[in-house]
Protein backbone atom coordinates (compact mmCIF):
# COMPACT_ATOMS: atom_id res chain seq x y z
CA UNK A 1 0.00 0.00 0.00
CA UNK A 2 1.54 3.23 -0.49
CA UNK A 3 2.28 6.00 1.11
CA UNK A 4 -1.12 8.08 0.34
CA UNK A 5 -3.01 5.15 0.55
CA UNK A 6 -2.07 4.52 4.42
CA UNK A 7 -2.55 8.54 5.00
CA UNK A 8 -5.93 8.23 3.46
CA UNK A 9 -7.28 5.08 5.05
CA UNK A 10 -5.88 6.67 8.58
CA UNK A 11 -7.42 10.42 7.72
CA UNK A 12 -11.23 8.34 7.57
CA UNK A 13 -10.12 6.29 10.88
CA UNK A 14 -9.62 9.92 12.41
CA UNK A 15 -12.65 11.02 11.17
CA UNK A 16 -14.82 7.91 12.68
CA UNK A 17 -12.87 8.45 15.79
CA UNK A 18 -12.96 12.19 15.62
CA UNK A 19 -9.71 12.49 16.70
CA UNK A 20 -9.23 16.32 15.82
CA UNK A 21 -5.43 16.20 16.20
CA UNK A 22 -4.98 13.43 14.19
CA UNK A 23 -7.89 15.15 11.62
CA UNK A 24 -5.82 18.39 11.41
CA UNK A 25 -2.24 16.82 10.77
CA UNK A 26 -3.48 14.28 7.76
CA UNK A 27 -5.44 16.62 6.23
CA UNK A 28 -2.06 19.34 5.93
CA UNK A 29 0.06 16.07 5.03
CA UNK A 30 -2.80 15.20 2.31
CA UNK A 31 -2.63 19.01 1.22
CA UNK A 32 1.01 19.03 0.97
CA UNK A 33 1.00 16.00 -0.85
CA UNK A 34 -1.63 17.23 -3.15
CA UNK A 35 0.19 20.46 -3.83
CA UNK A 36 3.32 18.37 -4.74
CA UNK A 37 1.36 16.51 -7.40
CA UNK A 38 0.05 19.14 -8.96
CA UNK A 39 2.29 22.24 -8.85
CA UNK A 40 4.33 22.81 -12.34
CA UNK A 41 6.71 20.92 -13.76
CA UNK A 42 5.47 17.30 -11.69
CA UNK A 43 4.34 14.39 -13.93
CA UNK A 44 0.92 13.99 -11.28
CA UNK A 45 3.41 10.45 -9.42
CA UNK A 46 5.20 11.22 -6.39
CA UNK A 47 8.12 8.75 -5.51
CA UNK A 48 8.52 7.43 -2.04
CA UNK A 49 11.39 9.52 -1.50
CA UNK A 50 9.72 12.72 -2.26
CA UNK A 51 7.00 11.58 -0.44
CA UNK A 52 9.06 11.32 2.71
CA UNK A 53 10.47 14.48 1.98
CA UNK A 54 7.27 16.06 2.04
CA UNK A 55 5.74 14.04 5.42
CA UNK A 56 9.62 15.11 7.22
CA UNK A 57 9.08 18.62 6.02
CA UNK A 58 5.51 18.74 7.59
CA UNK A 59 6.94 17.16 10.78
CA UNK A 60 9.38 19.85 10.92
CA UNK A 61 7.55 22.69 10.91
CA UNK A 62 5.25 21.46 13.51
CA UNK A 63 8.01 20.94 15.79
CA UNK A 64 10.13 24.65 15.05
CA UNK A 65 6.43 26.08 15.41
CA UNK A 66 6.37 24.14 18.93
CA UNK A 67 9.96 25.29 19.51
CA UNK A 68 9.17 29.11 19.18
CA UNK A 69 6.03 28.92 20.96
CA UNK A 70 7.95 26.94 23.97
CA UNK A 71 10.65 29.82 23.89
CA UNK A 72 7.42 32.24 24.75
CA UNK A 73 5.96 30.31 27.10
CA UNK A 74 3.25 29.22 25.05
CA UNK A 75 2.47 25.48 26.05
CA UNK A 76 -0.88 25.63 25.11
CA UNK A 77 0.06 26.45 21.73
CA UNK A 78 2.91 23.66 21.26
CA UNK A 79 1.37 20.84 22.92
CA UNK A 80 -1.15 20.50 19.54
CA UNK A 81 1.99 21.42 17.25
CA UNK A 82 3.90 18.23 19.10
CA UNK A 83 1.28 16.09 18.96
CA UNK A 84 0.43 16.82 15.41
CA UNK A 85 3.93 15.95 14.33
CA UNK A 86 3.92 12.90 16.51
CA UNK A 87 0.95 11.85 14.25
CA UNK A 88 2.89 12.53 11.38
CA UNK A 89 5.85 10.95 12.56
CA UNK A 90 4.26 7.31 12.59
CA UNK A 91 4.20 7.09 8.48
CA UNK A 92 8.04 8.07 8.25
CA UNK A 93 10.56 4.79 8.41
CA UNK A 94 11.83 4.20 11.97
CA UNK A 95 15.16 6.81 12.16
CA UNK A 96 18.58 5.82 12.62
CA UNK A 97 20.46 6.53 15.66
CA UNK A 98 23.32 8.52 16.33
CA UNK A 99 26.01 5.66 16.15
CA UNK A 100 24.20 4.69 12.80
CA UNK A 101 24.53 7.89 11.66
CA UNK A 102 28.18 8.69 12.91
CA UNK A 103 29.31 4.87 10.99
CA UNK A 104 27.51 6.29 7.41
CA UNK A 105 29.28 9.73 7.72
CA UNK A 106 32.32 7.91 8.78
CA UNK A 107 32.32 5.51 6.11
CA UNK A 108 31.32 8.35 3.66
CA UNK A 109 34.91 10.72 4.84
CA UNK A 110 37.10 7.56 3.87
CA UNK A 111 35.33 6.81 0.61
CA UNK A 112 35.56 10.51 -1.01
CA UNK A 113 38.81 11.07 1.41
CA UNK A 114 37.38 14.52 2.87
CA UNK A 115 39.95 16.18 5.02
CA UNK A 116 38.67 18.99 6.25
CA UNK A 117 35.61 21.82 6.65
CA UNK A 118 36.09 22.09 2.72
CA UNK A 119 34.74 19.09 2.11
CA UNK A 120 31.56 19.58 4.31
CA UNK A 121 29.45 19.86 0.87
CA UNK A 122 30.83 16.31 -0.95
CA UNK A 123 30.06 14.37 3.00
CA UNK A 124 26.62 16.69 3.69
CA UNK A 125 24.97 15.74 -0.15
CA UNK A 126 25.83 11.70 -0.31
CA UNK A 127 25.32 11.23 3.52
CA UNK A 128 22.31 12.84 2.83
CA UNK A 129 20.84 10.78 0.00
CA UNK A 130 22.21 7.61 1.65
CA UNK A 131 20.31 8.33 4.71
CA UNK A 132 17.14 9.89 3.22
CA UNK A 133 14.20 10.06 5.10
CA UNK A 134 15.80 7.82 7.98
CA UNK A 135 17.49 11.26 9.77
CA UNK A 136 17.25 14.62 10.09
CA UNK A 137 19.56 17.06 8.51
CA UNK A 138 20.10 18.52 11.33
CA UNK A 139 21.69 15.89 13.37
CA UNK A 140 23.63 14.27 9.83
CA UNK A 141 25.44 18.20 10.09
CA UNK A 142 26.50 18.14 13.56
CA UNK A 143 27.91 14.94 13.27
CA UNK A 144 29.50 16.08 9.55
CA UNK A 145 31.25 19.25 11.25
CA UNK A 146 32.37 16.71 14.26
CA UNK A 147 34.11 14.64 12.20
CA UNK A 148 35.79 16.96 9.91
CA UNK A 149 36.48 19.62 12.77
Amino acid sequence: MSLQQDIMTSLKAAMKAKDQTALTALRAVKSAILLAKTETGADGDLSEAEELKILQKQVKQRKDSAAVYLEQGREDLAAPELAEAEVISQFLPEALSEEAIEKVVTDTIAQVGATGMKDMGKVMGLVSKALAGKADGKTISNIVKAKLA
